[in-house]
């Protein structure tokens, strides 16, 4: 039967009524408890859903809830969460945040699907938000920013060269041989952070044989990233933490979190930062004397009418010299030079209820501190989230990066022709300046002349690279008491990077040699994850909740570097075959890793946490590839603050936490088959078997750790307290022996021992001053690591170094990992330790009148000991500042070299260094629709450092970080940081900053 049409209209209002009765608007304004300050950006959220919405740049918002909805959820990164209970009629919610001074209710990372609030946190994981990476004094780049602020990292700069080169290592000794850097994960896509070498060994001769390009000082690939799109950081920093993450995950994981938009209006954001650079640190050069100057040549009481001769020859050109004015500083000549600083970003943010997005350009240009050095950056980044429904959300991340670093050459070199060998025997009374005609003359003390080196050389690194990634969440199942979502990720990280290093043939060291090189490399690397994730919240009632999560993930990479050199060049070309000879050197890896794992977290009443989990790896690179390897953890934290029976007011806080957990780390690649190399045999082309033979039983090294802690806030978290100690050890280090020569090799790949690392960490985080106008935030952290080899199947043995006449690195079992060794008096001795004591790090935010702040960050470094070879090189050349001071009787350039005593060149390598200062300000805006905000600032970067170490910084390390293993060369291993030989020099940096908002 058919309705009229009256009876339909009644049916629609009655319809349209009941909807609106269904479903009504919460407005209100979110404001700072102490300040009053409207807060834009918080979410209000109804429980258990996605549903919500993001209050706007006045801290303004609307929500609109369905019939039945009891409470809401309002939360924002550094403020405590509330939840709100709604009564019926009131459509008006006004609320205040209060600061979480102790951050106890900041979500934090603790699988590859789940997370917990800081308040139930097991394991002591270290978070750095984007201002603290960036908001001081930015570094140059990302990896160098993270300097002083991971607590139980050693972060040592290898050089000062533009580009960066950093290593970082989490609670001491990972590995030898094996990877010993920490896994880079950004936004899900698993970061390479490789160090792929230009090939200038083949120039500078820096070792003849076993490891010839690990000294190449080649940057870091983890450089690229840009700082200033960067959210937040967790760093998780051992297998206790990070046992989800599989064999990669040995030295610890760096989870990367880039900005997003949030719903709202378009904001647009500029940024310029414009500032200077210089050397930090000169070593000094010897002052001649016309004495000095004839010594040179030999002592007075030399017989040899030769040496006679050119005592007087060198007396009297210092001489003439002295008389002309042309005593040259050739150490401030060279690393003299004040670059200019330009940073340049740009970036929008915005959407609406559905979508929102971050769009960022950055370029980035900072010249070096020698001349024809630079590093340039340009990066944009397109982050887009989709809530495709109230069930289905995606998300896709993307970023373009070019850069190009001139890098000098530096480093240690047998052949004389790097910048700072050359200068170590070079007196200040030689002219080696270009005359009118730009011929530069030739240096009788030295292979090379410095400064001809310096302005026609090439050694430049171009990377471009794409890393994209997407990930999709799909909330199959919701009910009040379950949810169960299903969670896909992956991503790609694409990069080519270019190597060029030309020495034109009029070069003084190419014209008796091979008359010019010309080194062009060509790197393609593709890595790519993906991972599928369930995950199950069940939560029967409010003192209960259970996370069930089982997944997969499969990792590939493939790497393929081609390095060509070019000889006997056509005069003032460059190309490969505009010469008389050409060497092509080709090295290829590819792998495949993948894992399944379950993890499943409790929580009792919101105080009792239980967390246990397994993964299962193999990988490509293992011996038995088709074997899985098994990965347990397990972790139990106990809130004492939050049970009923804890009545000691003051306290907001009082946990007790335990977390043990295996990872694995992967052989390097090739370690499992012994490797053919090409040769020219007779004019016909062959293979000739490498000296290092393959072991196809070897085994993925085995990491386990036990960690325990406390965790304090009193004071409603002004004052908040963590401390932990860890106890990490690795099973079957993968190590290199030596072989008899009856073999037919000469070394072989072997699991040959065992490893410890136990250490302690604090942490003391203090608001002293809180008021409207007066905001003082400090922060104190203290860490110390010891390493001690607990199991040595193959004799004891220098690793790392130069020999033990020089000092080196020396494996022995029941010894520290890093402990040096060297002669002294004949005998092999203890002569120094790489570890320092302990490290702290000082930080203070005063705020003013809620928009002038002052911010720093002091660095304190206690021991841990350098060898110092820079010194070395110096003694030898005549050249050291201090050569003519006394020493034992005898001058001290002379002394040092001659004692038969290793020790002197091993050298502590202490100091404190005020890594950032920051003074900013807010110039207030009022009564205008377009411009939001506008920033201020001056900083400093490494500018103020206070140490007795001898040479350019006691930051050094000659054989980089995370070289690549190829056919060539061994790559970097895990114990040589703190070789010091003529790096590039560390520089300091002052900006000046504008920001403004609209």
């Amino acid at each position: 039967m058919l309705l009229p049409k009256s009876s339909l209209l009644v049916l629609l209002c009655l319809c349209s009524t009941l909807a609106l009765f269904a479903q009504q608007n919460i407005t209100g304004k979110i404001r700072d408890a102490v300040s009053g300050k409207p807060i834009p950006g918080v979410t209000v959220r109804i429980p258990n859903t996605n549903k919500g919405t993001i209050t706007d740049a006045d801290g303004n918002y609307t929500l609109a809830i369905t019939a039945g909805t009891t409470s809401l959820m309002v939360s924002y990164t550094g403020y405590k969460t509330k939840t709100i209970n709604l009564t019926p009629g009131n459509n008006v919610i006004n609320l205040t945040l209060e600061e979480d001074f102790a951050r106890l209710d900041e979500i934090v990372v603790t699988g590859l699907a789940t997370n917990v609030k800081r308040s139930n946190l097991a394991n002591a994981v270290a978070t750095i938000s984007g201002t603290e990476l960036n908001g001081v004094a930015p570094a140059q780049t990302f990896d160098a920013a993270l300097s002083g602020k991971v607590p139980g990292a050693m972060i040592t700069a290898n050089s000062g060269a533009p580009g960066g080169g950093i290593s970082v290592k989490m609670r001491g000794i990972t590995s030898v041989f094996g990877n010993s850097q920490p896994l880079y994960v950004v936004d899900g896509i698993f970061f390479n952070n490789s160090s792929i070498p230009a090939g200038l060994n083949d120039v500078t001769g820096a070792a003849t044989s076993g490891s010839p390009n690990n000294q190449d000082n080649p940057s870091s690939r983890i450089a690229d990233l840009n700082p200033e799109d960067i959210e937040n950081i967790e760093i998780l920093k051992g297998a206790s933490a990070a046992a989800m993450y599989g064999a990669k995950a040995a030295a610890g994981v760096i989870i990367i979190t880039t900005k997003k938009g949030k719903s709202g209006k378009t904001k647009i954001s500029l940024n310029q930062e414009t500032g200077f650079t210089k050397v930090r640190h000169l070593m000094g050069v010897r002052t001649f004397t016309p004495e000095t100057a004839a010594d040179l040549a030999g002592t007075a009481d030399n017989p040899d009418p030769d040496v006679q001769a050119k005592r007087a020859a060198y007396k009297a050109q210092f001489t003439e010299a002295k008389n002309a004015g042309k005593i040259f500083d050739y150490e401030k000549e060279i690393f003299g030079q004040t670059g200019l600083v330009l940073n340049t970003g740009i970036s929008l943010s915005g959407g609406g209820e559905k979508t929102t997005f971050y769009l960022s350009g950055n370029r980035r240009q900072e010249n070096g501190i020698v001349k024809g050095t630079g590093y340039f950056n340009n990066s944009i980044r397109l982050n887009v989230d989709h809530k495709v429904s109230d069930r289905v959300s995606v998300g896709v991340t993307t970023n373009y990066i070019n850069s190009s670093a001139d890098r000098g050459l530096t480093n240690n070199d047998n052949n004389g022709v790097s910048l700072g060998v050359a200068l170590s025997s070079t007196p200040d009374f030689v002219n080696l300046f270009p005359n009118a005609l730009g011929e530069y003359p030739r240096n009788t003390f030295a292979s090379s002349n410095p400064l001809e080196t310096r302005d026609n050389m090439i050694n430049n690194e171009q990377t471009n690279r794409f890393v994209g990634g997407g990930n999709i969440e799909i909330r199959l199942q919701q009910s009040d008491r379950s949810t169960t979502r299903l969670v896909g990720r992956g991503g790609i990280d694409y990069f080519n990077f270019k190597t060029a290093a030309l020495f034109p043939r009029n070069l003084q060291f190419e014209e008796n040699g091979l008359q010019g090189h010309s080194i062009q490399g060509n790197t393609n690397n593709t890595n790519t994850n993906i991972g599928g994730f369930i995950v199950n919240t069940f939560t029967p009632n409010n003192n209960l909740s259970l996370t069930s999560t089982a997944g997969a993930t499969l990792e590939t990479g493939y790497l393929d570097n081609i390095v060509t050199v070019a000889t006997n060049l056509v005069s003032g070309q460059s190309n490969l075959d505009a010469s008389a000879n050409t060497t092509t050197r080709q090295f290829r890896q590819k792998y495949r890793d993948n894992g399944i794992f379950i993890q499943e977290d409790l929580s009792l009443i919101d105080a009792i946490t239980f967390s246990a989990g397994v993964r299962f790896d193999r990988s490509t690179n293992n011996g038995e590839y088709q074997k899985y390897y098994v990965f347990p953890k397990g972790s139990i934290s106990w809130n004492i603050a939050k049970m009923d029976f804890w009545k000691v007011p003051g306290v907001d806080n009082l946990k007790l936490r335990a977390a043990y957990g295996q990872s694995g780390n992967v052989p390097p690649y090739g370690s499992k088959f012994t490797q053919m190399l090409g040769s020219n045999i007779g004019g016909f082309p062959g293979v000739l078997v490498e000296n290092l033979q393959g072991n196809p039983d070897i085994k993925p090294e085995r990491q386990t750790e036990f960690e325990t802690g406390l965790d304090v806030s009193v004071l409603n978290g002004r004052i908040s307290l963590e401390a932990t100690y860890y106890n990490k050890k690795i099973y079957d280090v993968l190590l290199r022996h030596a072989l008899p020569g009856s073999s037919g090799y000469a070394t072989e790949w072997k699991n040959s021992g065992d490893l410890r690392n136990k250490g302690i960490e604090l942490g003391l985080n203090l608001i002293p001053v809180n008021t409207p106008n007066v905001r003082w935030n400090s922060s104190i952290n203290w860490w110390q690591n010891r390493s001690k080899v607990t199991k040595l199947i193959i004799p004891p043995y220098a690793i790392g170094a130069f020999g033990n006449s020089l000092g080196t690195f020396y494996l022995e079992e029941g010894q520290p990992a890093t402990q040096i060794k060297g002669t002294v008096n004949g005998d092999l001795k203890l002569i120094g330790n790489a570890e320092p004591d302990f490290q702290m790090s000082f930080f203070n935010e005063l705020t003013v009148f809620k928009n002038l702040s002052l911010r720093f960050l002091i660095h304190w470094k206690k021991g841990g000991d350098n060898i110092n070879l820079t010194q070395l090189l110096t003694d030898l050349g005549a050249t050291s500042f201090d050569y003519d001071d006394e020493m034992k009787g005898t001058k001290a350039g002379l002394y040092r070299p001659g004692a038969g005593d290793a020790s002197i060149y091993v050298q502590d390598a202490s100091y404190v260094r005020i890594r950032e200062i920051g003074l900013y300000y807010n110039i207030p805006i009022k009564n205008t629709a377009i411009l939001k905000a506008i920033r201020v600032g001056v900083s400093a970067n490494n500018f103020f450092t206070w140490t007795k170490y001898v040479g350019y910084d006691p930051e050094v390390s000659n054989f980089g970080s995370n070289t690549i293993t190829t056919a060539q060369t061994r790559g970097s291993n895990g114990l040589s940081t703190g070789v010091d030989v003529m790096p590039f020099p560390a520089s300091k940096r002052a900006s000046f900053h504008v920001g403004v908002d609209f």
